[in-house]
């Protein structure tokens, strides 16, 4: 069975919370971290490479932080575990020969299958579900911002 590392999950977790928290003004990683009872610099590298990609926007300064860099609807769960599983595989740079010759071949369709279940899953409908029950503080009306 196909699923998403922990590392994903925190990263589509911190990608809903910025979306809800933002309301016009950055959140920022310190923030974020309390919220989900982790360590200040435990996000900062997935943080970073989300930036690179253009998921998110980083704002410099003492009221600086993270907030979106594209309308929620247009960012799926799919487009940040790419890049979360990309900083998890540089620190994993050794794969066994036969993870790489045998293993990850035979998985292929499996996980192509799963990246495409997983592209129709925006932030927009976790921003909403969460909303619906009640997580999200309130209901945010910017997307992003300019």
């Amino acid at each position: 069975m196909a699923r998403l590392s922990e590392k994903s999950l925190l990263a589509v977790a911190a990608i809903v919370d910025i979306a809800i928290h933002s309301r016009g003004q950055p959140v920022a990683a310190k923030a974020l971290a309390e919220r989900h009872h982790l360590p200040p610099r435990h996000l900062e590298p997935v943080l970073q490479a989300l930036v690179h990609a253009g998921i998110l926007k980083g704002v410099r300064g003492p009221r600086g932080g993270y907030e979106l860099a594209r309308e929620r609807r247009r960012i799926s769960v799919a487009e940040i575990a790419r890049v979360a599983e990309a900083t998890a595989a540089e620190n994993n740079a050794h794969i066994p020969l036969l993870v790489e010759k045998v293993v990850q071949p035979a998985v292929a369709a499996a996980e192509q299958s799963f990246e495409v279940a997983l592209s129709g899953v925006s932030i927009d409908e976790l921003c909403r579900a969460a909303e619906k029950l009640g997580i999200a503080e309130t209901k945010s009306t910017a997307d992003f911002n300019i």
